[in-house]
């Protein structure tokens, strides 16, 4: 299941349910040449690994924002939380990564945490609680199965055999962070969305580069990282900027079936929500 099946996933369900109703699945992988498939870098724990030394731990926080064609005068809007930090877990270093999704419907609202290994980004965890329900996975190398220890977890039963390690497309932001990004390169990384359809590898590839005017119009030269392929409504693009000298994800735009969605990294100087008040969900065990 590849990221543009999650973001109409996440239309059916949040946002617009009449636009994207009918489409039930794209092709599993980004379109590259077959040349550059065939020189593309495999990237997982078997072969190419991420660099976790650029993944930094701290507060980032996105806008997150639909257009659509037929109504040009609003905008779809939600605000990402994502903190990530430094942990130990059972004597092995790992990241924490805890997401809050805030929009203007209660019912939308979204919390996540994710468990990886320090040393190859691994999961070892994944827990998602949107509205009531809660759904909890132990991860590995070999599989998945539902955490036990979770207290009314609707992915108890769930249980999928792995033939080989992946990552935990949720974290795809953090994964692009870790990538060697360069001029011409291109990537096969293998995702897996947890609790949906087997992990696939996904194509990348870098498209060029391009300057970003940023806060205080401080120019930033970002590379740019590109996924495209069909769907049964019919194609579709994601780019991404990530900044060639802090490995800093800081744009998003996605565009399908004429619907375009933006994600673009806030300044430090945003509001802390999580400590300004006491976000619904925040430290609750999941």
């Amino acid at each position: 299941m590849n990221c543009t099946r999650r973001v109409i996933v996440w239309l059916q369900q949040y946002v617009l349910k009449p636009v994207v109703a009918g489409i039930t699945g794209v092709v599993l992988w980004g379109a590259l040449p077959q040349k550059a498939v065939a020189q593309a870098d495999t990237i997982d724990q078997q072969h190419q690994r991420l660099n976790t030394r650029y993944l930094k731990p701290g507060m980032r926080q996105y806008l997150v924002y639909f257009q659509h064609p037929g109504k040009p005068d609003r905008l779809q809007l939600s605000l990402w939380v994502r903190q990530v930090e430094k942990g130990m877990q059972q004597q092995t270093p790992v990241f924490n990564i805890h997401q809050y999704w805030y929009s203007a419907d209660t019912t939308r609202f979204a919390t996540f945490v994710s468990t990886n290994t320090a040393a190859d980004f691994s999961p070892l965890y994944h827990a998602a609680a949107v509205g009531k329900q809660v759904k909890a996975y132990n991860w590995s190398a070999t599989g998945i199965t539902g955490a036990d220890a979770v207290a009314d977890n609707a992915a108890a039963g769930f249980k999928l055999a792995f033939d080989q390690p992946n990552y935990n497309w949720h974290l795809d932001i953090e994964t692009f962070e870790m990538l060697p990004l360069a001029a011409g390169k291109s990537f096969l990384i293998r995702f897996y969305d947890a609790g949906l359809e087997p992990p696939k590898y996904a194509a990348y590839r870098v498209i060029g580069s391009e300057v970003l005017a940023t806060w205080g119009n401080r120019e930033v030269d970002c590379w740019k990282l590109q996924t495209t392929g069909t769907y049964p409504g019919g194609t579709y693009v994601q780019t991404y900027w990530i900044s060639k000298a802090d490995h800093e994800f800081l744009k998003e735009v996605d565009e399908f079936g004429g619907i375009y969605r933006y994600k673009i990294k806030l300044p430090g100087l945003t509001p802390d929500l999580l400590s300004v008040f006491q976000t619904p969900g925040a430290g609750k065990k999941i």
